[in-house]
């Protein structure tokens, strides 16, 4: 039996194994970098890391618009802003395949009802979980809730650190990149955005 085919201390459970032609291309790399993927210490390294790669881009096999499917309309009358912010996120650059670390900012003024407040960062999390760009990240996330729950308005505003930037090329650490989607009513007016921007403390 290949030591593939059961558990081993990475993978408890049992997991279904890792190709291995994926272990072969990450065994490339780690040559190609300048180490010896059979030492010791690196043996197990391409099952890792593919299965860390699975969990990085678990995105891909989630709808995220599924979380925004059961709303409630019994909300006594609310209508005023909703907001969740300062909800961390972890995704990793198309470009570089590096790591983006940051925070979001999600609002929606409600038209008819409200959705779980959990769903609004469970959306984030589904589209981060890919292999991104942050401006589109943006777009997608606020797309996805204004599609979904037909609101008057929606206000995205993610604030990340690129490693493809802090950790190499131009190696500026301390960098935090800024993106914004305003729709409808927080596009159309001046005063609901500067509202919504002020309660996400930007």
């Amino acid at each position: 039996m290949s030591s593939l085919d059961g558990p081993d201390e990475d993978n408890p459970l049992g997991k279904p194994p890792v190709p291995e032609d994926v272990q072969d291309a990450i065994r490339t790399l780690i040559r190609w970098a300048g180490d010896n993927p059979e030492r010791e210490g690196l043996l197990d390294t391409p099952k890792r890391v593919a299965r860390a790669w699975k969990e990085y881009c678990v995105g891909y096999t989630e709808d995220p618009a599924i979380h925004l499917s059961r709303i409630f309309e019994e909300v006594g009358g609310y209508d005023e802003v909703v907001l969740l912010k300062d909800i961390p996120f972890q995704s990793h650059c198309e470009h570089h395949m590096a790591p983006i670390i940051g925070k979001a900012a999600i609002a929606y003024l409600p038209r008819n009802h409200v959705v779980g407040i959990s769903k609004l960062a469970r959306v984030l999390h589904g589209f981060a979980r890919r292999l991104q760009i942050q401006e589109r990240l943006t777009a997608e996330v606020a797309q996805c809730i204004w599609d979904n729950l037909n609101p008057h308005g929606v206000a995205v505003v993610i604030e990340a650190s690129h490693a493809c930037m802090t950790a190499r090329g131009v190696r500026t650490p301390g960098v935090g990149m800024i993106t914004s989607r305003m729709m409808g009513t927080f596009l159309e007016d001046d005063r609901s955005r500067k509202e919504v921007l002020s309660l996400m403390g930007y």
